[in-house]
């Protein structure tokens, strides 16, 4: 007597190795990946259709121009270097740190010069910070505009 095989029943496949394998990937994908929390800062913008602020007789005003040069009340920097900004700032305050301080920037100006500005403010020791805005009326008249008399 001859028994008569099926090939159909013969052929099978394991895939338990495969899952196996495809567990460890994942497993290993798991572990090896970094997650990072990015550092984010508050800023609080100020709103330029505010009501004029009334201005404190002691005060240090630091101009940033659209060429990056510094101006601290009134007096041109000779280099746009971060420590002369310092070493006006401690001139101008008289060591005075509760001085608040306005900054104010040209529409033009870089974005580094005015971080660069912030930065000397806050290595200087100062805590009192203000960004000054202009209103819209004001960026709409020209300053140098002729009077009919």
């Amino acid at each position: 007597m001859k028994f008569k095989r099926s090939i159909r029943s013969d052929l099978s496949i394991n895939i338990t190795p495969l899952i196996d394998v495809v567990f460890l990937l994942l497993i290993f994908f798991m572990v090896t990946t970094t997650f990072s929390r990015e550092t984010r800062l508050l800023v609080n913008l100020p709103e330029a259709n505010a009501e004029l602020a009334q201005s404190q007789t002691a005060q240090i005003e630091i101009i940033v121009s659209r060429e990056g040069s510094y101006l601290i009340n009134g007096r041109a920097l000779v280099n746009n270097r971060i420590e002369t900004l310092i070493r006006g700032l401690e001139l101008e305050s008289g060591g005075d740190r509760d001085l608040p301080i306005i900054l104010i920037a040209d529409a033009e100006a870089t974005h580094q010069s005015v971080v660069t500005a912030m930065d000397a403010i806050g290595q200087s020791g100062f805590a009192r910070l203000n960004i000054a805005t202009q209103r819209q009326e004001d960026l709409e008249q020209p300053t140098n505009a002729p009077t009919n008399r």
